[in-house]
């Protein structure tokens, strides 16, 4: 399975501009997956509620989604994507997935950080796990299993776990990280639950108030066993594929006598 990953560099309030470079980034290589960073086609630094009513869209119907839909078809892929979601008088840091087919799902951001938690409504969706369909190098036609978290998610452990135990192969993870803790924690992620993780990360700065945030770019891609497979730049923008295998991602045995959910002690975790 080809799975890629697009890096950029936003631009707040530029909707259309920002959706036409990361179509455009992805239009440049071939993939069954895409991962794009966490609000992606707005910008991150919110100042206002007025700011988000204007640029947050409903779901399917949204400009944003529909070009999504649009280049899903031609490309014949599958896109996960952050975006600002408009559901009635809420507002939510979502992430939409996009196939061939057209749209198939949304998550809303369950944990949310530091001011987004002054425009966004905490998310009200289960962690979900969604199959994607793609060909191997023979032809055949295969089944991933794939779970979505937005950025804060990653220091919860249990988002992570809760995605791998609905039986998820991949973690798609839209992100606009500021910390430097997430892609290293990401490698104990992959471990402590033998999945692949696509943290898809975005550059720049915001200066939107007294604040400047800058984002630490580093988008990565890692395998089960906490091999980092592509990392990218710290401020550069970038688009990137590599081929994984998602039968991987099942194998829970740690040794003979180990083996990762059914060795859970769950009777202890209270």
């Amino acid at each position: 399975m080809k799975v890629g990953i697009v890096q950029m560099n936003s631009k707040f309030g530029e909707v259309s501009q920002n959706t036409e470079k990361a179509l455009g980034l992805i239009s440049s290589k071939q993939a069954d997956l895409w991962v794009l960073p966490e609000l992606f086609n707005t910008g991150y630094q919110f100042i206002s509620k007025k700011e988000i009513r204007a640029l947050a869209e409903p779901v399917p119907s949204g400009p944003t989604t529909q070009s999504l839909i649009q280049i899903t078809k031609t490309l014949k892929t599958t896109i996960v994507a952050g975006l600002a979601e408009r559901d009635g008088d809420k507002y939510f840091n979502a992430a939409v997935l996009i196939g061939p087919k057209g749209h198939i799902a949304t998550y809303r951001k369950i944990h949310l950080f530091y001011e987004e938690n002054r425009w966004f409504t905490p998310g009200n969706l289960p962690f979900q796990v969604y199959p994607v369909s793609y060909k191997n190098e023979n032809g055949q036609s295969l089944k991933c299993k794939i779970g979505i978290m937005i950025c804060f998610d990653w220091i919860f452990p249990e988002s992570a776990r809760t995605l791998t135990l609905l039986g998820a192969d991949v973690l798609c993870h839209p992100s606009n990280l500021v910390l430097p803790h997430c892609p290293q924690a990401m490698i104990t992620r992959c471990l402590e639950n033998r999945v692949f993780a696509i943290t898809a990360n975005r550059i720049g700065t915001e200066s939107r108030n007294t604040e400047t945030l800058r984002f630490i770019g580093q988008s990565q891609i890692v395998t089960p066993h906490g091999k980092i497979l592509y990392r990218a730049p710290e401020d550069q923008e970038a688009v990137h594929v590599v081929h994984i295998d998602p039968k991987t991602a099942r194998n829970k045995s740690i040794n003979p006598y180990n083996h990762l959910l059914k060795n859970r002690a769950e009777q202890f975790y209270r």
